[in-house]
């Protein structure tokens, strides 16, 4: 069955990065806010429309060589 995806409001996520990305990056990673932790990895907040969206964001993530350590879902507000 064929059956078309339905609009939906973009779903919030969080990235963790090892290391401590430099703020010039936050730019490219489509105005997702950019935060570093105390425990020494960064941060990725922000609303992603779709899936496309969000393997377009881990790819660049690799392209930069980064460790990628987590991906999950968050709160618009957290």
């Amino acid at each position: 069955m064929n059956t078309r995806p339905s609009q939906q409001p973009p779903g919030h996520y969080e990235l963790r990065i090892e290391g401590h990305l430099s703020e010039h990056w936050s730019t490219w990673f489509d105005g997702l806010t950019l935060t570093h932790a105390d425990d020494g990895t960064t941060i990725l907040r922000g609303p992603v429309t779709d899936q496309a969206q969000l393997h377009g964001l881990i790819a660049r993530i690799r392209d930069l060589g980064a460790t990628l350590l987590s991906v999950n879902v968050s709160d618009a507000d957290s």
